[in-house]
């Protein structure tokens, strides 16, 4: 039985920005395992009942619901041992970049993308997208992403981490990518995918270690994208 991952898309059903569902689309390429993405709004929360669970991704593999990112990312790495690792070895340095993209680079990222995200979404989509991220963000949606090139130096200043590391190293797994390279590229698939907003000078380490995964995954280089 074929896995099947259900996929954050847009009013364009071939329009897919999830950052934790990027994440787990580039894990399943790296096992080399084959995946029917199926198409989830945030209006389709019924169509998850089944896992118990209310967002994606959500894996089914041989039957059986996988839920939230990190599990499954865990789950391919134990249920699939002969293809190749996600971690060789090291669960916690990808563990790290988890919890640091999602805490640190993911809420950047937001305010970044927030209003872009609104204009891709279904009109059933627009008011609970509005409701829930206002809620989060404690301002109205144009008002987060208003100065939002003002504030590219800052963003970009945070990711000195990642370019101090990828100007001594091609991956940030190393000499090949690894499951921390995807966590973080999930995360910048993100933008791609939803705005022509371009966080990235053409020349930053971080970008063309970006532009190296592309070329490495036809599944992100050839999916709907702005740059």
């Amino acid at each position: 039985m074929a896995i099947q991952m259900y996929d954050l898309a847009g009013s364009d059903p071939n329009r897919r920005f999830s950052p934790f569902c990027w994440r787990i689309k580039l894990a399943l390429a790296h096992k080399r395992l084959d995946v029917e993405t199926i198409p989830w709004r945030y209006a389709d929360k019924a169509a998850l009942a089944f896992a118990n669970w209310d967002r994606v991704p959500v894996l089914v593999d041989n039957g059986q619901p996988v839920v939230d990112s990190w599990p499954i990312s865990v789950h391919l790495e134990t249920a699939y041992p002969n293809n190749p690792s996600l971690f060789n070895g090291n669960v916690g340095l990808a563990r790290f970049y988890n919890s640091w993209t999602d805490s640190v680079l993911n809420p950047a990222l937001a305010r970044m993308v927030v209003v872009d995200i609104l204009n891709h979404l279904t009109p059933g989509d627009q008011p609970y997208f509005r409701q829930t991220r206002e809620q989060r963000l404690g301002m109205k949606l144009e008002a987060a992403a208003a100065d939002r090139e003002s504030r590219l130096p800052t963003f970009r200043q945070l990711l000195e981490p990642l370019r101090q590391t990828l100007s001594a190293q091609p991956f940030l797994g190393g000499d090949s990518p690894l499951h921390p390279d995807y966590i973080v590229f999930g995360s910048l698939m993100w933008p791609r995918c939803i705005s022509e907003l371009r966080l990235l000078d053409a020349d930053d380490p971080v970008n063309m270690w970006s532009e190296r995964l592309l070329e490495r995954f036809p599944v992100a280089r050839d999916t709907p994208r702005y740059w």
